[in-house]
């Protein structure tokens, strides 16, 4: 009788540690059922995350090619502008003569240096003192 009560006891604990080890095995289970969720949606937004990137860097370096464009485009038109000021007799001497006027002669040496007409000399003047006053 007593061998048989501890071979039913015994049989009640593999029953009880099975059990254990079921629900165990489960929880085990389901937490890796939901790491793999997260580990899926990681990887899909690291997809995301790669195309968008890629995308910016596309475009970043269209914009970059299109500001170099744009600056090399800035530099022709002022070098045909510098171009353009020496081409034209009249442009040097109104060149001249507010180089002149910056460096403050007065209007009898502009009139005289660049054959101006008092007029345009006084208007030349006139037009750089309003632009040192703004």
């Amino acid at each position: 009788m007593l061998l048989l009560s501890l071979v039913c006891s015994a049989l009640f604990l593999i029953l009880v540690c099975f059990v254990f080890l079921y629900i165990l095995n489960k929880r085990l289970m389901a937490s890796e059922q939901a790491n793999q969720k997260q580990l899926a949606n990681a990887l899909q937004q690291n997809s995301i995350l790669r195309s968008e990137v890629a995308e910016m860097r596309a475009g970043m370096l269209s914009i970059g090619k299109r500001l170099v464009d744009a600056e090399q485009k800035s530099q022709e038109l002022a070098q045909q502008q510098d171009a353009q000021k020496y081409d034209d007799p009249d442009a040097k001497i109104y060149s001249r003569a507010v180089k002149m006027v910056e460096l403050g002669a007065d209007i009898e040496e502009i009139i005289r240096e660049c054959e101006l007409p008092r007029a345009e000399a006084e208007l030349l003047i006139s037009l750089h003192q309003q632009k040192g006053a703004s």
